[in-house]
């Protein structure tokens, strides 16, 4: 078991951790690809996104909102339509949109006590600052892709927080839903992670690539985080 005593910082990947992106993902992309007469079920539009996404992100960097529209562009390439300029534009639009979990404000209040609470996240700052109304609560530091140029799990994004943070490595725990984006980079530079392993056993794939690594801590939802650091 972790021994929460020892850390000062928390950092927070945001979407899929704090943000229920996988259904703000469906609820922008299910009725565009209806409307053009797709039969993709769920399962395989948040397997295509990842698929998408990973692919755009690896590149040259180009902004988060861009990324989405490339991402409905490659949708369109794949089922057979040109999207409108509008339809580019609803993916990244429907970001202000996108709620926390159920249980993500109130840990977030009561981790606030605490620790010092900081997002590294894949994201424009501008969209992030969307999110940031629902999240209701102040962090220490917000570390975004455009601010390093580069998207996880690339080490830039966590080398360049942890420099920000400035405090030792033992003293930064890394809580995170994606093993692919965040888990394993942030293992790797020496950082405690908690993997929230929201989907638990639900069948389906995710809006993540799939990939296996140990993470420090397990938990199914960040109210059993929290009730375990209250302990």
């Amino acid at each position: 078991m972790i021994d929460f005593h020892q850390y000062k910082a928390l950092t927070f990947d945001c979407y899929g951790t704090l943000i229920d992106w996988e259904n703000g993902i469906l609820e922008a992309l299910k009725p565009l690809l209806l409307a053009h007469n797709s039969d993709l079920n769920d399962d395989q539009i948040l397997e295509l996104f990842a698929e998408f996404e990973a692919e755009l992100e690896q590149g040259e960097y180009i902004q988060y909102r861009e990324v989405l529209r490339r991402i409905i562009q490659k949708f369109g390439e794949r089922i057979g339509f040109e999207p409108t300029t509008d339809e580019l534009n609803s993916l990244p639009d429907s970001i202000q949109y996108w709620l926390p979990f159920p249980d993500t404000v109130e840990a977030l209040r009561a981790l606030k006590q605490k620790f010092k609470l900081v997002i590294i996240s894949n994201v424009d700052d501008d969209l992030f600052a969307f999110s940031a109304k629902h999240l209701e609560v102040e962090f220490d530091r917000i570390i975004t892709a455009e601010q390093v140029k580069s998207y996880k799990p690339s080490l830039n994004n966590f080398r360049f927080a942890i420099e920000r943070i400035n405090l030792p490595l033992e003293q930064i725990l890394h809580v995170a839903a994606s093993v692919y984006h965040d888990i394993i980079a942030a293992k790797s530079l020496g950082l405690s992670t908690v993997w929230v392993n929201r989907r638990g056993e639900k069948e389906g794939v995710s809006a993540n690539i799939p990939i296996i690594s140990q993470p420090d801590l397990e938990v199914p939802d960040l109210r059993t985080f929290t009730a375990l650091i209250s302990k």
